[in-house]
Parts: C-alpha cells; sequence; structure tokens
C-alpha cells in the first residue's frame, strides 16, 4: 500500500460583481483509494459553498463555491491510502467490443478533446498490426512520450489529441488526449484521470496537477502515464471523465485573476505498516476492482 498526504492551496481574486467556481480537487473515495482525513477551508467574506457527490464509479466530489468582489482562497489537506493492484502484462488481453459492460461504453466513443473517428486511419497504420493486448497499449503509451515533446504552456484550452499528432508538442494533458484518442480508434475504451504529478522532475516547476490515463483491459482499468513525468504509483485519483473538459481541477464563470496553484504530496512509509515508498514498476498498475463479466444473451 501507498499513502500520500497531499496539501493544494488556490488564491483568486474576483473582480466582478460575482463568480461561481467548480472545483475538482477533493481525493476521489474508491475500492482501492480511501481518504483517511482531510480538511477544507474556504476562506472569503462573502463565499456560499457546497460539496456535490456524483453517483460514480468512481465516486468523486465537486466543490461549488459562489463569491462576491474580493479575495478568496481555498486550501484543502488530505491523507489518502491507495491500495494497487499489480498484474503481469502478459496475461491481460483486450476485451472485445461486445463484452464491454455497459458503463464503459461511453469511453469508446469520440469526446470534444478526443476525437477518435479523425485519428481511425493513423491508430490502425501504426498500431493495427501491434499484437493486442496490453503490450500493444504500452506501445502506444511509450510512442506518445517519444514523440510528443513536453513543453510548458505550449497548448491552451483549445488544443485537441488531432492538434497534439500535428504539432507533436504539449503538457500532460495534451500527452493524455492523445493517447486516448488512439486507444479509443482501436476500440479501446480509455478515459482521462486527474491527479498531481508525484515525483516528477524539479525542473519542470514546481508541482502542479496531472493528467493521466486509464485504459479497460480484461474488465479492468488500468493506469498509463504517457507524458512519463510522474510516478504512477505516487498519483492520487482526484476527477475521472471522458476528457479535460469534465475533470478539469477549476472551471470558472466569472471575472478572476488567479495566483499559481501550491501543492504538496509527499509519501508516508512505515515497513510495520506495509506503507510503500511508491516506485516505477514493469507491472501492469490498477486501482479499480474488476467489472462484472456481461450477461451474453441469445
Amino acid at each position: 500500500m501507498v499513502r500520500i498526504q497531499l496539501e493544494l492551496d488556490l488564491g483568486y481574486e474576483v473582480l466582478t460583481d460575482n463568480a461561481d467556481f467548480f472545483f475538482f480537487i477533493h481525493a476521489a473515495n474508491t475500492a482501492h483509494q480511501t481518504v483517511l482525513a482531510e480538511n477544507l477551508v474556504v476562506t472569503s467574506p462573502t463565499a456560499v459553498w457546497e460539496i456535490i457527490q456524483d453517483g460514480g464509479p468512481p465516486a468523486q466530489r465537486c466543490l461549488r463555491v459562489n463569491a462576491a468582489t474580493g479575495p478568496l482562497r481555498v486550501q484543502y489537506s488530505a491523507t489518502v491510502q491507495i491500495r494497487h493492484i499489480l498484474e503481469e502484462p502478459s496475461r491481460i488481453a483486450e476485451t472485445p467490443v461486445q463484452q464491454l459492460p455497459q458503463e464503459v461504453l461511453h469511453y469508446i466513443y469520440p469526446s470534444r478533446y478526443c476525437q477518435s473517428d479523425l485519428l481511425s486511419n493513423f491508430a490502425t497504420r501504426e498500431f493495427g498490426n501491434i499484437q493486442s493486448g496490453y503490450s500493444r497499449v504500452l506501445g502506444i503509451c511509450d510512442w506518445v512520450g517519444q514523440h510528443v515533446e513536453y513543453r510548458y504552456n505550449s497548448s491552451n484550452s483549445q488544443t485537441s489529441a488531432y492538434d497534439t499528432l500535428v504539432e507533436r508538442v504539449g503538457v500532460c494533458r495534451d500527452f493524455a488526449h492523445l493517447m486516448i484518442a488512439i486507444c479509443r480508434a482501436l476500440n479501446m475504451p480509455a478515459r482521462i484521470v486527474t491527479g498531481t504529478d508525484y515525483g516528477a522532475d524539479h525542473r519542470l516547476g514546481p508541482p502542479d496537477f496531472h493528467a493521466y490515463v486509464e485504459v479497460f483491459l480484461g474488465h479492468r482499468w488500468y493506469l498509463f502515464d504517457p507524458s512519463g513525468v510522474a510516478i504512477p504509483m505516487g498519483m492520487v485519483r482526484l476527477a475521472t471523465g471522458r476528457d479535460a473538459a469534465d475533470v478539469a481541477f477549476a472551471t470558472i464563470f466569472g471575472g478572476v485573476s488567479s495566483e499559481q496553484p501550491i501543492i504538496k504530496d509527499f509519501a508516508v512509509t512505515d515497513p510495520f505498516n506495509e506503507w510503500e515508498w511508491p516506485s516505477h514498476t514493469s507491472l501492469a498498475l490498477s486501482t479499480d476492482e474488476m467489472s462484472p463479466a456481461p450477461l451474453h444473451r441469445c
């Protein structure tokens, strides 16, 4: 098991009469990720806020804040325990479309930033002849990491997977979108997950929010980080969706200026409690319960 201490500090100045904020900054509670303790502080003379939890899976929480003109500060901390599933990659097969669970199907369709329909010919040409299964997905992940340059501030809120394929430059969300679109083009459900970039090289800048990928294989979601900047075992799940439009850590309506987020995440280790230090592994990594096999009908 891995235990992570997470601390977030977000600062804003509301410039208009009022503004609405939607934050996905709470650690998600899942079968393999447990929030042991957490604390939220919203500081503003005018703010009204509430936390809304969706039905999942995976269940995630949205902090909704309305604030009038003036300063707003949101501080969140949590102690999170993650129990990873480690499997031998050679044993993991792709799931035929006709066997996909109903709740997985919408992750196989094109979405706002992941236009898998536009990448169909490319995906088939580059990866269609590779043996199916976990190894093919890993090949896609490696290809994206090798052919796209990580460059801070190289993309914007309009940049899509197709744009990244053409321009070959981006940040973590662009790497994730491109990998997701290629997987979907090959009929493999894929989705984006947001967390923090635990273990990232300090030369890339201060700790930040991070986007990575889950692909549905063998009736389970497996983790991939095509940008390669973080250590997957240390990534805490905040939100899960089709693409960045679903999972942005902050969506804001109104005139607002913002400070650079302050993010801290560090591992808590204790050999007597089997808390491990997050590390890279060649095994397939998942934090998802296996979905039940679908019913076969005549």
